[in-house]
């Protein structure tokens, strides 16, 4: 019972560290060289489309690394895909590894659609094109993972109600938006 009762406060003290470096102890490891094989996103997948099991290989596609959480700049939107009038649940842990609990700067925690960015400097600039590339699906003005726009369709980007043009992929994140994809 005493051992018992010793791993399960280890494990609640690395959970801890794993969640926030001034906690003390271990502070998760950078993404590694052999880790950080370029990972492609999927073009043919249709959804739903569960996060990726290849987290520190699509994190170092997306530009980023894995590491403790940035402390400079913290702030949150929100993300709504919609695919031929069907919300597509966008998954927690995106950009959260599950052997280490290291983060990218942009991750989920939850299914709700909420975006966290955790930056390590102010100003630091991130877009949608990184988080899809960690989420491990292909998205384009004229496609969202294996759905493809047709008859001259495209995807609809909006930012807090206002249509957007342009590749989706190079939005810029900024706190505090509503962003909704729409295919077709």
């Amino acid at each position: 019972m005493f051992t018992a009762l010793l791993l399960i406060a280890s494990l609640a003290t690395t959970a801890t560290a794993c969640r926030d470096p001034s906690a003390g102890g271990a502070v998760p490891r950078p993404a590694t060289a052999a880790s950080a094989t370029p990972a492609q996103p999927d073009g043919s997948a249709l959804p739903p489309w569960p996060a990726p099991s290849d987290v520190p290989a699509r994190v170092a596609a997306a530009g980023l690394v894995l590491g403790p959480m940035g402390t400079a700049e913290h702030y949150h939107l929100r993300l709504r895909v919609i695919v031929n009038g069907d919300d597509v649940q966008v998954p927690a842990n995106i950009g959260v590894d599950p052997m280490t609990g290291a983060m990218s700067p942009l991750h989920t925690h939850e299914t709700d659609g909420t975006i966290h960015v955790e930056a390590h400097r102010v100003g630091e600039v991130f877009t949608l094109g990184q988080l899809f590339t960690q989420w491990g699906i292909e998205l384009s003005s004229s496609q969202i993972g294996g759905v493809k726009a047709t008859g001259g369709q495209q995807v609809t980007l909006t930012r807090n109600g206002v249509t957007s043009s342009g590749n989706p992929q190079d939005v810029r994140l900024k706190p505090d938006e509503q962003i909704v994809l729409r295919l077709p």
